[in-house]
């Protein structure tokens, strides 16, 4: 009596799907996955925000070239520094707010901070 056997090729490591609901339910709780959509979202609004403020700058500086606006480099600067201030405030009201949601809040935090790296 002879047997064949057959051996399946690997395709190596199986590596688990984060945004499954599987994962997500077995693993994680409610407020870690409130965090990771609200960083989620954070992340792709900050970066679509960066996006459009460069397209106006260009326009200004366009528009100075052709001589329409006259910009000083101070007031651009200190226009950025206040752009600056109102995101990190955001920021924070985002990860206090979050860290709010239950008793010892580093769940909501960390979800944040998760899909702020996912986005």
């Amino acid at each position: 009596m002879t047997t064949t056997s057959t051996l399946i090729p690997s395709t190596g490591p199986v590596t688990p799907d984060f945004f499954s609901s599987a994962f997500l339910m077995n693993n994680v709780g409610a407020p870690f996955v409130i965090g990771m959509a609200v960083g989620y979202f954070a992340k792709k609004m900050l970066r679509m925000t960066l996006f459009l403020s460069g397209a106006a700058i260009v326009m200004l500086f366009a528009a100075e070239y052709y001589g329409v606006v006259n910009i000083s480099d101070t007031d651009l600067q200190q226009a950025a520094s206040s752009a600056t201030h109102a995101a990190k405030s955001s920021g924070d009201f985002l990860v206090h707010r979050l860290s709010s949601i239950t008793s010892k809040g580093a769940s909501g935090a960390a979800g944040f901070f998760a899909g702020f790296k996912l986005g």
